[in-house]
Formats: structure tokens, sequence, C-alpha cells
């Protein structure tokens, strides 16, 4: 009884400090700094560089796991908007820790019609603060970032719900373009 005890106070506890973790924002990445370089994979495993999008707007967002309730919603909102995103000058990809695989599947299951990048080993989410890291399990945050022309960070969210999100992108979009 005293070691079913202390094994369920263990597992509440790491629920707890992981809870924690998972809902402190992160300031590694603010408006202004030049947003932090990667080359990941996309779904076809074509090596895709934040270079790449440079001169126009990118809306960033790392969402936590493929085919999941929120992350479908999200995904399937920016699928939606993606036209309005467009006009503005703007791209869309995502990030999480899934494979290539796994990205795949879910692109083609739900038409998502823009990038969806393997950060595998999670180094891209921890540059940018959006890594929740367990040591035995890693996903990314639900985090997004505009990126600038110049390859600047323009806007963070770091409390992300997966309803109206495109909709307030799009809004700061309009907004930042302005300019």
């Amino acid at each position: 009884m005293l070691v079913k005890l202390c094994f369920y106070g263990l597992l509440l506890w790491l629920a707890f400090w992981g809870y924690r973790q998972y809902q402190q924002p992160s300031d590694r990445v603010h408006v202004g700094m030049q947003a932090p370089d990667f080359t990941l994979p996309d779904a076809d495993a074509k090596p895709r560089k934040l270079s790449d999008w440079r001169g126009q707007w990118l809306v960033l967002y790392f969402y936590p796991k493929d085919d999941t309730p929120g992350c479908t919603k999200e995904a399937c909102h920016f699928r939606d908007d993606i036209q309005q995103i467009h006009a503005l000058g703007g791209e869309v990809i995502g990030i999480s820790v899934d494979t290539i695989e796994s990205h795949a599947a879910f692109a083609k299951k739900h038409r998502l019609s823009f990038p969806l990048l393997a950060d595998s080993d999670g180094q891209v989410a921890a540059a940018y603060g959006a890594l929740f890291d367990l040591k035995v399990f890693q996903a990314a945050k639900r985090m997004t970032f505009i990126i600038d022309p110049q390859g600047k960070v323009a806007q963070t969210y770091h409390q992300v719900n997966p309803d109206g999100h495109s909709q307030a992108i799009i809004a700061d979009l309009k907004r930042l373009s302005a300019f």
C-alpha cells in the first residue's frame, strides 16, 4: 500500500511539475529580435530553411501532436484561412516534434496546403522557447510567431487557443503589414 501511495504521489508531482513547465511563457524569442534560423525536413523529407520564406510574412506555429483534437482544429483553421493569409503576403508553417511520416499522414488526411516541418529532436522548438520537455516525453508547446519579411519576430503568441487563432493572426497581419 505504501509503495502504491508513493508511486501515485510521484506521478501527481510529475504531472503538476510538467503542467507548470508547459504553461510558463518563454521569453527566449521576443518581438524585434532576429528569428532563430533552422533547417528542418517537411512531410516530403525536403529540407526547408527559415530563409526560404525571406521577403514575406511568415506565420510559424508550434503545436503538440499531429491528429489530436486541438492540433487538428488549429491546422484546419489555418487551412481554411490560408487564402486570406496569402492575400496579406504571408505563409504558414507548422512545426512539431512528430515524424515526417506522421506529418505526411496528418497533412493528407486533413488536406493541409502548407508545410509541416518535423523537429524530431526538439532543437528548433527549444530555440523558440516552445519545447515541453520531461526528459522521457517531449512535445512542442502551442505557440505562434509572426516573422516579418526581413526575418525579425514581429508578434508572439504564448497562450494559444485553437479557436479563432487564425483569425487573430489575420487581424495582426493586417495591422503589421500596414506599416
